[in-house]
């Protein structure tokens, strides 16, 4: 006899991390291409000596770090290992089997995955010119709907709707559904346009926001994302869903080390340079003929798609770069994204792109 396994994992899809290689450029994970800022480092190099000891496993310090950052109640806050780990403690904690997760697509691939792990449905929307179509995400909404995925910016379109329309879909969304408002690039947002989603959380009680350490701030490998809820019951439940100690002392200290005054300036500066490069980066791609959505994130995306129209063939732009000792990330049959990253590996990645638009 063998082991009975749930009947769900036959059909569910296998998250793909950004590959690596030895000796090879990597554009294909949306990291920050800089290190820790030195006292981050020292703070972990500190921390780790005391990793005989199990984590605070509500964060206390680091939520209330959050809270007064904010200006919010600690209880409005939900720790996880990164933002992913908490759309699945969301949806656990809303939708079951029978119920549906509501989200757009293409848009994160987690999303999928979590929602299919915790037993309920996933009800996907195309996107409209590589962006969240939210008027027909309203018009998707059910009775079974439990959940609304929104990526703003988009996972991987780099794409972001106007403040107005979303809005004006929150407007229209039943308020025993709840929105997650994913803002993991929201501080590589630049277009005024696009509202702050916490600006939001006092008229809509049924929203949470969540953010990440592991993009701007350069702590992918440290694994901290929060949540926030205009419903502290939101928050809860979040963290009822919650595994144990997932989030580790070191990671919680590098966290709070990149709260400080000195790190916060630091670390406007380097988003300010990446959103230079992204502009830099865009502008040149459009030169060489590809269409470019404009993007809110720390990427750029290239659509599948006819060539004379400036679209591409993602797998065989992947391959090309990588012949090129360039990793970037293709989705089959939907584009290539592709990271924005140091000036010099920005370049490379503009003469790849140039030979093969040739």
């Amino acid at each position: 006899m063998t082991v009975r396994f749930r009947p769900v994992l036959d059909a569910l899809p296998a998250y793909v991390p950004g590959r690596s290689s030895p000796g090879a450029t990597k554009l294909a994970s949306n990291e920050n291409p800089y290190p820790p800022l030195p006292h981050v480092i020292e703070r972990i190099t500190e921390a780790a000596a005391g990793l005989n000891r199990y984590p605070d496993t509500n964060s206390t310090a680091l939520t209330q770090a959050l809270a007064e950052k904010y200006g919010v109640r600690p209880e409005q806050l939900a720790l996880g290992c990164g933002s992913v780990s908490l759309c699945q403690q969301l949806v656990l904690a809303t939708a079951g089997e029978g119920d549906e997760v509501l989200f757009a697509w293409r848009s994160f691939e987690a999303y999928p995955i979590v929602t299919l792990i915790g037993g309920a449905t996933p009800v996907q929307v195309p996107l409209r010119e590589q962006t969240h179509d939210l008027a027909a995400m309203a018009e998707a909404i059910t009775e079974r709907t439990r959940l609304i995925f929104v990526c703003n910016p988009n996972n991987p379109t780099g794409t972001a709707v106007a403040g107005a329309e979303l809005v004006e879909f929150l407007d229209r969304v039943p308020r025993d559904v709840l929105v997650v408002l994913d803002e993991a690039y929201r501080e590589f947002v630049t277009d005024e346009s696009v509202v702050d989603g916490l600006t939001l959380l006092p008229r809509y009680q049924n929203l949470i926001v969540l953010r990440t350490f592991s993009k701007a701030y350069g702590l992918a490998g440290m694994r901290v994302g929060y949540g926030i809820a205009a419903d502290p019951a939101v928050a809860m439940a979040a963290r009822q869903t919650q595994t144990p100690f997932t989030v580790t002392s070191v990671a919680q200290v590098a966290a709070l080390a990149s709260l400080d005054e000195l790190a916060e300036k630091q670390l406007a500066e380097r988003v300010a340079e990446l959103v230079g490069e992204r502009r830099r980066l865009t502008d040149a791609l459009r030169e060489l003929g590809y269409a470019v959505p404009e993007s809110q994130a720390n990427f750029v995306w290239l659509a599948d798609g006819d060539p004379a129209a400036g679209g591409i063939d993602a797998v065989t732009f992947a391959a090309g770069c990588e012949q090129r000792g360039l990793l970037v990330r293709a989705f089959a049959g939907s584009g290539v994204r592709i990271t924005v990253s140091t000036t010099a590996e920005n370049d490379a990645l503009l003469a790849a792109a140039r030979e093969l638009r040739g």
